[in-house]
């Protein structure tokens, strides 16, 4: 069995023959094919270092000697990690959270702290419509149906998606290229938003309504709220009789914002005609999308509370696997978002900044 030493070593160490270094920069939480990425693209009088493993206390006397690190998630940067690291400068998170990082204990140490705010906006947005055709126009049971050879047309009758109502739920980065992608099939455009801004509905075609008339009048609703005590259910057992009946229903954002037995209810009262979901209740430990592509997540647990429901079995449910972020163009985004907030650390104008430098 490889030992605990040789699996805390770098999966390669880059050393340049120069005048001078630069910069050090450790990478941790490293796949493969993001050591390539970054080899390729970072400046060559710097010397780094990759690393399979989160940082932690247990190994923190690999990155003693390193001006920047790079972690995920699963990293433990805090004040005892961060007190053994005399040389840091620049923590540049891989992710758009921080709550691994000790924002107290890098203030009090100058240490910069960058992340990669988004990545996904777009993809996540075409993901949405993704669910929102394969379930008007009954794309799978189509597909499953030739695949057996039968090519009939009965109960296959879908609907046009011009002139229909769909409710958006956040007018964030991500609803807003709903609305855009909405606005292009022809369909008519509500939003509910605790901000609300008239000029950007009127930029984009839309109007502002509340909750509960939205939920009314849409024929498709979708979501791309985030989650926090105020979101925590949006959809539930309380309100989901308000939903126009035969309405279809999507989540992309966060499990919590719909309560699951919701989900049954409306279904099994015919409220729903369809759901198409890529996010689940139960993924409350999920803090980040790309947490999902690592070897630490473990995804058991989510289908077995979704049997738990029966949806997964549901003629007129699809569920994708968290799936809406991961396109090739976005995961490549994270680091490419990463090297650029290096980068510009180091030439002295840092981006993307989290907790600014104590004064």
């Amino acid at each position: 069995m490889e030992s605990r030493k040789n699996k805390l070593r770098p999966l390669r160490d880059k050393r340049e023959e120069m005048i001078e270094v630069r910069a050090k920069i450790a990478f941790f939480e490293i796949e493969p094919w993001e050591e390539k990425f970054i080899s390729e693209y970072l400046n060559k009088n710097l010397q780094f270092a990759f690393f399979v493993d989160p940082l932690t206390t247990d190994n923190v006397e690999i990155a003693v000697g390193y001006d920047i690190i790079s972690p995920f998630i699963y990293s433990e940067l805090n004040r005892d990690v961060i007190d053994q690291l005399p040389n840091l400068k620049l923590i540049a998170t891989r992710s758009t959270g921080f709550d691994h990082i000790d924002l107290e204990a890098c203030k009090e140490r100058d240490i910069t702290i960058s992340n990669v705010p988004s990545y996904g906006e777009n993809t996540v947005a075409e993901h949405t419509f993704s669910l929102i055709l394969a379930l008007s126009r009954k794309l799978l049971p189509s597909i499953e149906r030739t695949r057996r050879g039968n090519f009939s047309l009965e109960g296959l009758r879908g609907f046009d998606l011009k002139d229909k109502t769909i409710g958006v739920i956040g007018a964030g980065h991500i609803g807003q290229h709903v609305i855009r992608i909405a606005r292009g099939f022809e369909m008519n455009v509500v939003v509910f938003d605790v901000r609300q801004d008239e000029l950007l509905a009127k930029s984009l075609g839309f109007k502002y309504l509340p909750l509960d008339k939205l939920l009314r009048t849409s024929d498709i609703i979708t979501l791309h709220a985030p989650y926090n005590p105020h979101t925590h259910h949006m959809i539930s057992k309380k309100n989901v009789h308000e939903i126009k009946r035969g309405a279809i229903l999507i989540n992309t954002s966060r499990g919590g914002l719909i309560e699951t037995a919701a989900l049954v209810e409306g279904l099994n009262e015919g409220i729903l005609s369809g759901i198409g979901l890529d996010v689940l209740e139960e993924e409350g430990l999920i803090k980040e999308e790309r947490q999902l592509l690592s070897h630490e997540f473990h995804p058991e647990q989510l289908r077995i509370a979704l049997e738990t429901y029966a949806l997964l079995f549901r003629d007129n449910v699809i569920i994708t696997p968290h799936n809406a972020f991961n396109s090739a163009e976005s995961v490549q985004r994270i680091l490419e978002t990463t090297i650029t907030n290096i980068k510009s650390f180091i030439e002295g104008h840092p981006l993307n900044i989290v907790a600014p430098k104590a004064a």
